[in-house]
């Protein structure tokens, strides 16, 4: 059997490969890269618009980003993070759009204000500390606060119709949020890509075997999901973007680094109304608090989504818990992913996680009525007729052991490299696609160290000109940078 050989091998269509296939490509045009997709289109799972809340995460309405501490402080540092982080990936857009590598902004990221939106004296007294410290920071300086049902009507009409004028709300509001159409960002990245002679993509082939050759270059067999042949490709580098199925890749690949991490799949619904006049009322993102128990990814929120430029509204996620790993995966996913070295730190998160079981079972048990009692806290005039029921995309939460061995379940994205730099796996879900940017920069920085000193990283500065500091401390160069990137990508609104 013949051996293709490249430097770089993607496994997954999602926009984390495209990224980082983008950038690698921008540093080095002479890199041989393939991508795999075990689907015979690229972007659709995770990554399609339908599959994911298509909220660019800024940290200006995710509530579950500034947490309470026991002293009842919010903590606000993530959500700098992330918001940090965020800036990255519109810096990248806004090159690109301006190298021609994307289209006009308006195919892949529309303006949509973001807004938290809470009821009751603990909920207000706890948005107005979360806005008093963050808007005292240089990132959250244009956020607005307000208790006013006036102000607020004009914020979010729909979600003040019919409600109670005595009722103790709150409100805050970024009005330059986004909601980003992930799937037509990474088929536009992937269409550039394939233009490039040093790019393949092979769609309908998935990952069978793994195996480190002597020399450190990776041989990877893949089956041709069509046909059922198999090819083997050998590659320098391979990145494992795979969604929840980047956990048994790299478990596969038997790296050290991949020891201890186990992974608990949830799945996600959707409400979605597409009555013209409905849609029309509403045009923001409105973030409330989760309920007790439930994972931070199910924060519910009342979204305008424009996905392949139809508009619509969406209420949700509602939850619940599944054994597979990918929408279209297999039943046996988390069985399979089970090894001596996880087992008990999954025991652990199984048993001392019941709040989390008991909400995913509600969730699973409710009808479209309950559903619908959900979203009228949020949409008091919504009628069950117009709304309907979607399916979204799979999540793989993270298990890991933690200081004392036992297991620990996280609600994040982390990335799993090997010692030599070989090989790297980003596992885990929100905030995901929105931070592919700087996610996809940490991979060049662990697994490309040597080629990123000399030389790329000029390159590098010149797609994200924030590139080596922080716009956590400079306000200066945040101005600067959020002043072209909100004017290039057309998120400022009158």
């Amino acid at each position: 059997m013949a051996t293709n050989k490249v430097d770089v091998l993607l496994v997954g269509g999602g926009v984390m490969s495209a990224t980082l296939g983008t950038l690698l490509n921008k540093l080095d045009p002479s890199l041989r890269l393939t991508m795999v997709e075990r689907l015979d289109h690229v972007a659709h799972e995770s990554t399609d618009g339908w599959n994911n809340a298509g909220t660019g995460h800024a940290g200006y309405c995710e509530l579950n980003y500034t947490p309470e501490n026991d002293q009842g402080d919010v903590e606000i540092n993530r959500a700098l993070t992330i918001n940090a982080n965020f800036e990255v990936s519109l810096q990248l857009w806004t090159s690109l759009v301006g190298t021609g590598d994307l289209p006009a902004p308006d195919n892949f990221i529309n303006p949509t204000p973001h807004i938290s939106f809470v009821w009751g004296e603990d909920n207000v007294a706890f948005l107005r500390q979360r806005w008093e410290k963050l808007s005292a920071h240089h990132l959250f300086s244009d956020m607005q606060y307000s208790e006013d049902h006036d102000v607020l009507r004009q914020w979010m009409p729909l979600v003040m119709e019919n409600r109670d004028p005595a009722e103790k709300i709150a409100a805050t509001r970024i009005n330059y949020g986004s909601d980003v159409d992930f799937g037509s960002l990474t088929r536009n990245l992937v269409a550039t890509l394939k233009k490039r002679e040093a790019f393949e993509l092979l769609l309908s082939h998935e990952v069978s075997e793994l195996e480190q050759n002597k020399d450190g270059n990776w041989k990877v067999r893949l089956k041709d999901r069509t046909s059922g042949k198999s090819k083997t490709i050998e590659a320098g580098f391979v990145f494992l973007g795979a969604g929840g199925g980047a956990l048994p890749l790299l478990q596969k690949s038997g790296i050290p680094e991949s020891k201890g991490y186990g992974g608990f799949p949830v799945s996600g619904q959707w409400l979605v109304c597409k009555e013209e006049a409905t849609v029309k009322r509403h045009y923001a993102k409105v973030y409330g608090k989760a309920a007790i128990g439930a994972p931070p990814m199910s924060v519910p929120h009342l979204d305008t989504r424009i996905i392949n430029g139809t508009p619509a509204l969406l209420f949700g996620p509602y939850a619940g818990f599944t054994t597979k790993f990918l929408k279209a995966g297999s039943k046996l996913d988390l069985i399979k992913s089970v090894r001596a070295n996880n087992l008990l730190p999954m025991m652990d998160v199984g048993m001392n996680n019941m709040d989390l079981t008991k909400y995913l079972i509600g969730e699973v048990l409710q009808s479209h009525e309950d559903r619908m009692k959900s979203l009228r806290e949020y949409f008091p005039g919504a009628e069950s007729g117009n709304w309907t029921l979607a399916d979204a995309g799979q999540r793989v939460q993270i298990i890991k052991k933690d200081g004392r061995g036992r297991g620990k379940l996280e609600f994040g994205t982390e990335l799993v490299a090997a010692k030599d730099g070989s090989l790297a796996a980003l596992l885990g879900a929100s905030p995901g696609a929105s931070v592919a940017a700087q996610a996809m920069i940490e991979v060049i920085e662990r697994c490309f160290k040597e080629r990123l000193e000399n030389g790329w990283k000029a390159h590098l500065q010149a797609l994200v000109p924030s590139y080596g500091e922080s716009l956590i401390n400079d306000a200066e160069l945040l101005g600067r940078i959020r002043k072209n990137t909100l004017s290039t990508l057309g998120l400022l609104r009158d």
